[in-house]
């Protein structure tokens, strides 16, 4: 029994001996191959590095640096200026096309979009605001808030009220959940469905009692139930 088991151990042995070996060879017959896809893999990273720091970073600097006047115009409501430039000085526009790769270009679409929402041109408001992207927690429901604006101002409800869903559901906080909740529950009066509509202000009342939206919510619930009993 022992000497079976002996013999067992030693054929396991030889086995793992020969799958070592086809390893090995196929190893060395594919030395050149795995050299070319290392050499690949440090080249991108080096590029990548490289062009953070040789080509984005200046042009991050740069593009910062003309974005300046295009954000007065835009703090000063002079929507026009900002999207376009006044001739001496860039507009977002431009920060978008020439400067692409860039967190201010990307920033500058998020501008652009409120801008035009602010000109009344709204399909060209969510065209920018759709190509904006951010993980802040403040600005990205906001963003999702804006684009509802738009769609109202379209009559589109149905989006309108989706998109201030999206928005107090994205990042809740006292400083943009409540406003995107009382518009998100007006669209719902609208459409008689005041349940819905009432769900939301007391949801809103008791996660944020405090914020400013709160102050008139019990007039809000009354009118809606009054709504419910007609």
């Amino acid at each position: 029994m022992a000497k079976n088991k002996k013999i067992k151990q030693e054929d396991n042995l030889q086995d793992v001996e020969s799958a070592l070996t086809r390893t090995e060879q196929f190893i060395e017959e594919n030395q050149k191959l795995f050299s070319i896809i290392i050499g690949v893999a440090v080249a991108i990273v080096v590029i990548y590095l490289g062009l953070g720091k040789f080509y984005l970073q200046p042009r991050e600097k740069e593009a910062k640096e003309q974005m300046f006047m295009a954000e007065h115009y835009f703090q000063t409501d002079s929507f026009n200026l900002a999207i376009n430039g006044d001739g001496n000085y860039l507009g977002f526009l431009d920060i978008i096309d020439n400067y692409g790769m860039t967190e201010s270009a990307n920033l500058a679409k998020y501008y652009t979009g409120v801008s035009y929402l602010r000109l009344g041109d709204f399909d060209q408001a969510i065209e920018y605001l759709d190509k904006f992207d951010t993980e802040d927690l403040l600005v990205a429901p906001v963003t999702e808030g804006v684009k509802g604006d738009a769609y109202l101002e379209l009559g589109k409800s149905d989006k309108a009220l989706s998109q201030y869903k999206k928005a107090y559901q994205l990042s809740e906080n006292e400083l943009t959940s409540p406003v995107y909740m009382l518009k998100a529950a007006a669209i719902l009066e609208s459409m008689e469905k005041y349940n819905d509509a009432l769900d939301i202000y007391n949801e809103l009342k008791e996660k944020f009692p405090n914020s400013n939206e709160a102050r008139n919510i019990d007039k809000y619930i009354a009118r809606a139930k009054i709504n419910l009993e007609k």
